[in-house]
């Protein structure tokens, strides 16, 4: 579960060291089971192959048996004769079934894998920011792709040699018996250490696979650091350092990977190892038995094939729990994701906002779970509708995350913060979004075209409405311009648009969905002068009308703001208009004198 705000917020499942143990890997494939609910009918059609197919398995020696008996030992010529045709018909029809069951199995088992990558992507999609700044992008990336491809491997085939292995080892042990119980009671005489070696092989292998999948989410998270950080490194030639970390988190992978392999080897050979001794037991006791007359030279034959039939489904099974281990503690993680409660998170009767309204902080206060300080203590303000407040303050001081909250990105942790007098928390987050929109410093883009990202704003927008929404900004001839004008594409992160331009469709998305309150985290910042010329031409024309929340950086945001709130120690300690904090000569004189210095003379 997930509770709390802010960054380290809440209880994670995601990256938990707990042991699965078999209680809970039980209680994890049985809501895998459910889950699955609606691919019981190819789950029902393929029991019923294997069943077919592990009938035509036992029928083989059972065949060689009266083959042996009946033809070869009473020199019946026919007899032999119908048991070698009978023995190709089964053959075919365990070959064609089987073909059969391992499509309808793959069908079901496919069916599960996407309908749980689009469950985990859509939950993912649901969570607030607290939650992307408690867990490392890598290891939610491992959580989409290492962790559902470990059960891949489990769904494709792993189910169905699980059904045919179960059955075979229940129905060959059965027919042993019938066929002579003094040869079965010499085969089960290896069984009891088999039992305490699987006990052992079970609570070992479990450690082993939840170590894997956490060393691979760690991996993860550096190989995609490592890229996503490529110019910082290569700026500052960190290269060797960012590559002795990535060998280290492999290191630690392959150890892992190891350990299981170990695990593994010890086991799989003492099974082999039974099987071998059984054979050998049989062959010498069977022999005995024969030259007594207690049993046929085919039942001995058809003993000797079946014990195939039994350990080597021990064996299957064996090798699919590792399987199902590694399927339980990935699906364990996964789980962990989709019980993640949002820390911003809809009320079940929303109440709609009103279409303007002022903006109202009544006493919040608010601590990210990773600090031991608060963000922000016992702050009120208020924002009246159609004007400017900039917030200023030293780095840390609180400013960035008072604007988060105006805008519901976070929650309090005591107090309210109200538009139109109503409670954010009360509201839709779909209503939410269309009053308050969030303007980062630096616009995201995605793979697409430039129509394709400002759509995302509004996607029920028409070609009007578009086009009016950047005529109101005066940008329509900018993106006439480019290469193909609306429909250029920008590529992944917008790489093909400078950063002014990128901006500029971050501004165009907001003016498409015309809010009541725009919260800016000075979009003007790092841009070269022509650039921002534009860019804040475009921004006047987008705040006209309109309440605005600006973390401000220049002294000439500042000036133009209605309301001027200083944030430090987690606290709002100053507010009023430029010239009245200029005339009270306190901490925002200081600011405006320190900005004064630093311009060039």
């Amino acid at each position: 579960m997930w509770s709390g705000g802010g960054r380290g917020g809440g209880r994670s499942g995601i990256d938990e060291d707990d042991k699965l143990n078999r209680t809970q890997t039980r209680v994890v494939l049985a809501r895998s089971i459910r889950m699955a609910g609606e691919f019981r009918r190819h789950a029902a059609w393929a029991l019923v192959l294997v069943t077919i197919t592990v009938l035509c398995t036992l029928a083989g020696p059972v065949l060689v048996r009266h083959g042996i008996d009946a033809g070869i030992k009473a020199k019946d010529a026919s007899a032999l004769n119908i048991t070698v045709v009978a023995y190709l018909v089964v053959v075919a029809i365990a070959y064609v079934i089987g073909r059969m069951q391992y499509v309808v199995l793959n069908k079901a088992g496919e069916g599960f894998l996407r309908l749980l990558r689009v469950k985990v992507f859509a939950q993912l999609q649901r969570q607030s920011m607290a939650f992307f700044d408690r867990e490392k992008a890598g290891v939610l990336v491992a959580r989409m792709t290492a962790d559902i491809e470990s059960m891949a491997e489990l769904v494709q085939w792993g189910l169905m040699q699980f059904l045919s292995a179960f059955l075979l080892l229940f129905l060959a042990f059965f027919l042993l018996l019938s066929l002579s119980w003094q040869l079965t009671l010499i085969t089960l005489i290896v069984f009891p250490f088999l039992i305490a070696a699987s006990v052992k092989f079970q609570r070992d292998s479990n450690r082993a696979y939840l170590e894997v999948r956490e060393k691979v989410g760690a991996n993860l998270s550096a190989l995609q650091e490592g890229i996503t950080g490529v110019r910082v490194i290569q700026a500052y030639a960190r290269e060797d350092e960012q590559i002795r970390r990535f060998e280290e988190s492999n290191r630690a992978l392959f150890r892992s990977h190891m350990y299981s392999v170990k695990v593994s080897t010890w086991y799989f050979g003492l099974i082999e190892f039974a099987g071998i001794a059984s054979s050998a037991l049989i062959v010498g006791v069977g022999g005995w038995l024969v030259h007594r007359g207690t049993v046929s030279l085919g039942t001995v034959v058809a003993f000797v094939l079946l014990l195939a039939n039994l350990f080597d489904p021990v064996q299957q099974l064996s090798q699919l729990y590792n399987t199902l281990q590694s399927a339980a503690a990935a699906l364990h993680k996964l789980f962990g994701i989709l019980d993640a409660v949002p820390d911003v998170n809809e009320s079940d009767s929303p109440v709609s906002l009103p279409a303007t309204g002022d903006v109202e902080v009544r006493d919040i206060s608010f601590t990210y779970a990773s600090g031991s300080q608060p963000a922000l203590s016992n702050v009120s303000v208020t924002l009246t509708a159609g004007t400017r407040l900039a917030l200023v303050g030293p780095t840390g001081a609180g400013k960035s995350t008072l604007a988060k909250l105006m805008a519901r990105l976070y929650d309090p942790q005591t107090g309210q913060v109200l538009f139109g007098g109503v409670d954010l928390r009360d509201s839709s987050l779909e209503d939410l979004r269309k009053r308050i929109v969030v303007i980062p410093q630096e616009g995201f883009l995605f793979d697409g075209s430039v129509r394709d990202n400002l759509l995302i704003a509004r996607p029920d927008a028409t070609e009007d409405m578009l086009l009016g929404a950047l005529n109101n900004l005066g940008l329509r001839e900018r993106f006439e311009s480019l290469p193909e004008g609306l429909d250029t594409q920008v590529r992944e992160r917008g790489s093909r648009l400078s950063a002014g331009e990128r901006q500029l469709v971050a501004l165009s998305r907001a003016a498409l969905v015309d809010p009541a309150v725009l919260v800016l985290d000075e979009a003007t910042s790092n841009l070269d002068p022509g650039t921002e010329m534009l860019i804040e031409a475009a921004l006047e024309k987008l705040m006209a009308g309109r309440s605005v929340i600006v973390v401000a950086h220049r002294l000439s945001t500042v000036q133009r703001a209605d309301k001027i709130a200083v944030v430090s120690d987690a606290r709002i300690t100053e507010i009023g208009s430029h010239d009245e904090l200029i005339a009270m000569g306190g901490h925002y004189a200081a600011l405006v004198n320190n900005w004064n210095k630093s311009q060039p003379q």
